[in-house]
């Protein structure tokens, strides 16, 4: 018998398309600091995108819903399963399912492509499941979550976009850009300080309170300055300048989400993020050998 189809809205809804584009801007910026990409390489970049976003990261949705049901029972009731539009069991069966889908296409990929991707869905899991659970640890949980949504989607870009190991400066990059990422997931976790409190989940603004936002954009800020410095050593000056002008901006937005970060911590994630993932972009312009010189 078919899925109904408020069902089937339900599983989609489950997998959070909006967290998707995160890891597959991060994979587009592997693919672009690799610079001229043999045009046979390009069906495997298609399948490298699909599994940065809608397999890898629609995987780890899914199980991070099932297990964390109760918490958003309280902090988000109207999600597929709290709501009890989506059976509990069919949220991990979708979880499985999404899981195996995503090894299975990854091994299209090569050695190199399915080691990526079995390193996403192992933290994925790690992050939402017992008995890790690694998000219920606010700094490895964050430090988990970056890792997954900008370095390995990175790396892997540039290593599928290449068909070698990715260069030195590309892993610095990736690497600190992973960083900063750890201090957008600390803000993420101001939506759902209430549920994770009473769950006894200590993401950083339970553990910090609200010391959690300054400490989250220090480190957004200096891992972008480690980036900027870089550029100008490796004597990419007008890049280097661009993505300073985005820093400052993201400086600049940081003033008033200090102010209230419980309130704002979502108008800056829609503000001073997208400058951040700018900024990626124009890193990973200044890593193509043709400008390396």
């Amino acid at each position: 018998m078919p899925m109904p189809a408020s069902r089937l809205v339900a599983v989609f809804e489950l997998l959070k398309p909006v967290t998707w584009f995160p890891p597959m801007w991060a994979f587009v910026c592997g693919v672009v600091c690799v610079g001229q990409v043999d045009v046979t390489r390009w069906p495997l970049i298609v399948i490298g995108v699909l599994l940065a976003g809608p397999l890898v990261c629609g995987a780890s949705q899914a199980a991070n819903d099932w297990f964390d049901r109760d918490v958003d029972a309280i902090n988000e009731p109207n999600r597929p399963i709290p709501s009890g539009r989506l059976p509990r069991r069919t949220g991990l069966y979708v979880a499985v399912a999404w899981t195996l889908l995503a090894l299975g296409v990854a091994t299209r990929l090569g050695a190199w492509g399915f080691g990526a991707t079995f390193a996403g869905v192992a933290l994925a899991w790690a992050y939402s499941a017992p008995p890790l659970r690694l998000k219920a640890h606010g700094w490895l949980g964050n430090s988990a979550a970056a890792i997954c949504y900008e370095a390995l989607p990175w790396i892997m870009g540039a290593v599928i976009a290449s068909g070698s190991a990715p260069d030195a400066h590309v892993l610095v990059i990736a690497a600190l850009y992973s960083v900063g990422a750890h201090g957008i997931m600390t803000l993420n976790d101001f939506r759902s300080v209430r549920g994770d409190r009473l769950m006894g989940v200590s993401s950083l603004p339970v553990q910090m309170g609200e010391d959690a936002a300054p400490f989250a954009c220090f480190v957004m800020a200096l891992a972008q300055a480690v980036v900027i410095g870089l550029l100008f050593y490796w004597g990419h000056a007008i890049l280097a300048v661009i993505v300073t002008a985005l820093w400052l901006g993201q400086l600049g937005l940081m003033d008033p989400f200090l102010e209230q970060p419980h309130a704002r911590a979502r108008w800056y994630n829609t503000t001073g993020v997208p400058l951040y993932g700018v900024g990626m972009l124009v890193a990973a312009l200044a890593l193509r050998p043709v400008l390396f010189g």
